[in-house]
């Protein structure tokens, strides 16, 4: 499970001049704002009333993701950068309110993979059929609603435009805020594949990005489990990536060009570069111990090649210098020894980039 924070969008959808929504809303963020921090949560309140999105202008269809219109660019920017949403709706004659189907029909793959709970208000029925309303547009956007659910009705809950204190609705909300942590954090895997910038990895299921800071939890556990055998080959510990803090990996993840493996959530490799004068250093080639002899570090290597900037002359990389499977390694994929200073108790490796032809 990933460390990042989760970031949930609580939509008030109602437009109607003086609304119950604003309140419902202001009632729900001093209910949960507390376990929201507990549980990594960052809510992010948005009225559809502020986004100005009239009827559905765009001439492209939602799935092309091409948008011609700012307001339509702004709201999809908004919910691609969400985890995860809850929408606190009225119901409007037994359905959801137009603003709400609206704003879901305006996007599509900014949606998928991300759970939606609700938050109703109503009279006889608590706002409930407008949410089973909206569960039949919702699945079709590959949003994932969830059973738990908050419905209020008016008449028992309301008093001079507020939402009267109840210790149990403000429990069953915690417990709708759970929920959706949960099945966030499950989806994560399902969100980053989908993700443009997302690679098919060299095993079914598999996909690699690019790692950022954020990641940097996961990167320092990995290093741990990878480093261990070679300190005990080459019979020290003073090796880096045995004792980088969080923050310490946090801070190279900024500076270099790191690629990660990953498999339904799981770390399983990484790779780093960055330029160095007219090379292209390579570093941290790990892959966690159950999997090797997969293919992945050879994949790794070569991903990390192929992102060399065009007019480094070579690749260079270093290894402990009694790692005698990594040397073997490397040497099979065209690898040499390299002149040059090189830290204690590591070789230097290099290999000739093909030269550019103008």
């Amino acid at each position: 499970m990933s460390t990042n924070k989760l970031r949930v969008l609580v939509i008030t959808c109602s437009t109607r001049p003086g609304a119950l929504g604003p309140a419902v809303g202001a009632w729900l963020s001093g209910a949960v704002s507390a376990a929201a921090d507990d549980l990594g949560v960052e809510l992010v309140p948005v009225a559809l009333g502020d986004l100005d999105l009239p009827f559905l202008d765009e001439e492209e269809h939602p799935s092309s993701g091409v948008y011609r219109h700012a307001h339509t660019r702004r709201w999809s920017a908004l919910v691609d950068a969400a985890d995860g949403f809850i929408a606190i709706t009225p119901e409007y004659n037994y359905g959801m309110p137009a603003t709400l189907k609206n704003a879901l029909d305006y996007l599509s793959a900014e949606w998928a993979w991300k759970p939606i709970g609700f938050v109703s208000y109503g009279h006889t029925s608590a706002g409930t059929r407008s949410v089973q309303h909206a569960k039949q547009v919702v699945t079709t956007l590959r949003l994932v609603p969830l059973g738990a659910t908050v419905a209020i009705r008016i008449a028992d809950a309301v008093e001079h435009g507020r939402l009267r204190p109840d210790a149990a609705r403000d429990a069953v909300a915690v417990g709708l805020l759970e929920e959706l942590t949960r099945v966030a954090n499950a989806l994560r895997p399902m969100r980053e594949r989908a993700r443009p910038d997302a690679l098919p990895g060299p095993v079914p299921g598999s996909y690699a990005r690019a790692l950022t800071p954020d990641d940097a939890a996961e990167v320092a556990v990995l290093q741990r489990c990878c480093w261990v055998e070679e300190a005990i080959v080459n019979g020290t510990i003073d090796i880096p990536a045995l004792h980088e803090s969080v923050e310490d990996v946090r801070g190279w993840l900024a500076e270099w060009r790191t690629t990660g493996l990953w498999l339904d959530g799981r770390l399983l490799g990484m790779v780093r570069g960055r330029r160095v004068e007219d090379d292209w250093d390579i570093g941290r080639l790990a892959v966690v111990p159950d999997q090797r002899g997969r293919g992945l570090g050879r994949w790794l290597l070569r991903t990390a090649e192929a992102a060399a900037e065009p007019d480094c002359r070579r690749t260079v990389l270093f290894t402990g210098s009694r790692s005698r499977r990594n040397i073997e390694f490397y040497a099979s994929e065209g690898y040499t020894p390299a002149s040059g200073p090189v830290p204690e108790g590591t070789v230097g490796l290099a290999k000739a980039r093909p030269v550019l032809v103008a």
